[in-house]
């Protein structure tokens, strides 16, 4: 059997540690600001992006990785007689996967097997964990992805925004909305479904209130979580993390809770202060 490489982009927003446990490869997707382009995560970092943002006023755009990108990481693994796993940003949020797809058809290989998780953020981290404990049960790389592609309707991932001003300016909001969202102190929950973002409940005023509408969901549904993976995934709200991580402590069940940072292209269509909860379901 020859070895596995899993391989994934930057938005999974999985921690450095966690990445070189499980030896898995990241292709970044790019922030523009003007004419100048960064790597997510690679020429710049989430706290660097917000003074950007702030020095600039203004929202950078974010690109996919390009085929080129794709076809360099991929040949390098299958040069070294590797089978190679990706599990990247969902199809429907960036053209990356396309990507991918492309390079694959360029290096005419059947050992390349690409997954659209359908989700963004540690959703697909997740996913990653999973594909890598499959890994290590010497699975192969054809029932790796099947199992993983059995778990990606199953995976939850929702978070609560504290500004709506990135989802404003990056024109997922009216203005009308931000304004009466900002007055009320709106507090709305993302969710992930089916591959796009929906809008579930609403808190108003302070962000804990949403935080705990999360916590509240999450423990509801305990008993139906899968328990083997949980991230707190934030972008700067290490507070936020330790109130989450304190409420949830007492869920014995869960065996390896996480915390994640978000990366810059997450970063920038959410916001800082953003937070979520992120699992699988049985």
């Amino acid at each position: 059997m020859k070895k596995i490489k899993i391989i994934s982009d930057s938005t999974c927003d999985l921690s450095k540690e966690l990445l070189e446990k499980y030896e898995i490869d990241i292709v970044p997707l790019y922030v523009n600001f003007n004419e100048e382009s960064y790597r997510d995560l690679v020429d710049l970092n989430t706290e660097k992006m917000y003074r950007l943002v702030e020095k600039y006023n203004m929202l950078p755009k974010t690109s996919a990785a390009s085929p080129g990108d794709f076809y360099k990481i991929f040949k390098k693994y299958l040069d070294l007689n590797y089978q190679i796993i990706y599990i990247g940003i969902g199809s429907k949020f960036s053209a990356t996967l396309t990507s991918a797809y492309t390079a694959k058809k360029m290096l005419d290989s059947e050992d390349i097997f690409l997954i659209d998780s359908l989700n963004l953020s540690s959703g697909i981290g997740l996913l990653l964990l999973k594909a890598a404990k499959y890994k290590e049960e010497g699975l192969s790389a054809e029932e790796i992805k099947e199992k993983v592609d059995e778990l990606v309707p199953k995976v939850r991932s929702q978070f609560v925004i504290d500004t709506l001003d990135y989802l404003y300016k990056g024109g997922r909001l009216s203005a009308l909305s931000a304004l009466m969202g900002g007055v009320l102190k709106i507090k709305p929950i993302i969710k992930v479904r089916d591959g796009t973002m929906k809008v579930g409940k609403k808190a108003r005023g302070n962000i804990r209130k949403g935080i705990d509408l999360l916590i509240n969901e999450f423990i509801q549904l305990k008993d139906n979580i899968d328990e083997e993976f949980v991230m707190i995934t934030h972008s700067l709200a290490y507070d936020s993390y330790l109130y989450i991580k304190d409420n949830l402590k007492e869920i014995s069940s869960i065996k390896n809770l996480y915390e994640t940072d978000a990366g810059c292209v997450i970063s920038s269509h959410c916001g800082k202060g953003t937070i979520g909860i992120l699992y699988i379901m049985k």
